[in-house]
């Protein structure tokens, strides 16, 4: 049965006799929706300014708000998509979706094919729009580590057949991405490979081991890094002068912004750090603009509907795990950790708990293939929730 034929016929059907059970849960897409709108709200107010600026001159006052509402719908139709695909099939795709995606993280690299940008080679040009296969390989790896533990589950405490093969597919991806270089779109992918491995019954022994690695993977990479490296030490110091002009310029005015924007802000468009202060103001540091213009308590609340989805992104894995379906509540769960890991990191960012990072936050930042996987992961979590919901009331999906 269709999600999407439920979702259009009624969000209350009921089964009579048996359950008021709603078809899908209601609160979690209303705090889906609330966050894409609330993005699409923010990526106005801090982009409206930057065709005041030499860079973007061209480009007009609603450029950037109108293509990501563009990708807002293209998500839309994405994630209707993905939720009318059943959780078997997408079982089934898992292990070649996450090959493909391997092959163009591959074929980025080639000169001449992938598009670079400030140095960094991420995106495959389709004409009026990138794309990036970093971002759609965060479902693939979701898919895949989720595919790995149901179909390696007797092996999960054996170092050969179960930890192994998933640590040579990681090491694979990061050596790719790393090339490009985007070292941020690798944690988050480490993030949720390893957390589905731990909620999938990994020995203990082996996760610290493969935990170890990757941490002292990313402590090599980052002293190797000399830009890397710079940036870890001045996020301690953004406050000096040889700092805050240089490498934590950025840092320093995120944190003027959200200084700026106190308990209840300085009011909706009238942040100033936007006016050409803050640098990706509308992308990477969007929560900076939410500090200055909705002050402490925009942020809280918008930490909240992030805690919320979180919430309950572990509670529909939790009922899916309940009724034997492990791959779908790998799924749900990996989902949780993927919002999770990457919301906690840009919001750390931000607030100056965490060195500079360039990744997004999911579901409120401007961007194209980011707001399209983000939609398709939601669309993922609605439909283990769907199936969850069928099965509580005796229908086979």
């Amino acid at each position: 049965m269709s999600l999407f034929t439920e979702l259009t016929s009624s969000v209350n059907a009921v089964r009579p006799g048996r359950t008021t059970m709603p078809s899908i849960d209601v609160s979690l897409l209303v705090v889906a929706f609330a966050l894409a709108l609330f993005g699409l709200l923010m990526v106005y107010s801090a982009s409206i300014a930057l065709a005041d600026g030499p860079r973007y001159e061209s480009y007009g006052r609603y450029y950037f708000v109108i293509r990501h509402g563009v990708f807002m719908l293209t998500g839309l139709l994405a994630a209707l998509f993905a939720a009318s695909i059943p959780m078997k099939l997408w079982q089934k795709l898992a292990v070649p979706l996450f090959l493909l995606c391997l092959l163009l993280l591959v074929v980025v690299l080639i000169p001449g094919i992938g598009r670079e940008v400030n140095g960094a080679r991420r995106w495959l040009s389709l004409g009026v729009v990138n794309f990036q296969p970093s971002e759609l390989m965060k479902v693939a790896v979701l898919l895949y580590a989720a595919d790995y533990t149901v179909r390696k589950q007797e092996y999960m405490q054996n170092f050969m057949r179960g930890f192994l093969p998933m640590a040579f597919a990681l090491a694979v991806v990061g050596m790719v991405l790393l090339m490009e270089p985007d070292l941020g779109a690798f944690m988050v992918i480490v993030a949720i490979a390893v957390g589905i491995l731990f909620i999938g019954g990994i020995n203990g022994k082996l996760f610290s081991i493969l935990l170890g690695i990757m941490v002292s993977s990313f402590l090599v990479l980052i002293w190797a890094s000399p830009w890397r490296r710079e940036r870890l030490f001045v996020y301690l110091d953004p406050w000096n002068p040889d700092n805050a002009y240089g490498s934590a310029y950025q840092l320093s005015h995120s944190l003027i912004a959200l200084g700026r924007g106190e308990w209840f802000g300085v009011g909706l468009g009238a942040s100033v750090e936007k006016l050409h202060y803050l640098p990706e103001a509308h992308t990477d540091f969007i929560v900076a603009v939410i500090g200055e213009e909705l002050g402490f308590v925009g942020v809280a609340c918008l930490i909240s509907l992030f805690v919320f989805l979180v919430w309950r992104g572990f509670e529909i894995g939790r009922q899916a795990f309940a009724m034997e379906r492990i791959f779908n509540g790998l799924v749900a769960q990996g989902v949780a950790l993927w919002f999770g890991v990457q919301s906690f990191i840009n919001i750390g960012v931000c607030l100056g708990l965490l060195p500079t990072k360039g990744l997004t936050l999911p579901m409120v930042s401007y961007g194209g293939s980011g707001i399209v996987m983000n939609c398709v992961a939601m669309a993922l979590l609605f439909r283990v929730d769907f199936e969850n919901r069928n099965m509580m009331r005796g229908k086979r999906t």
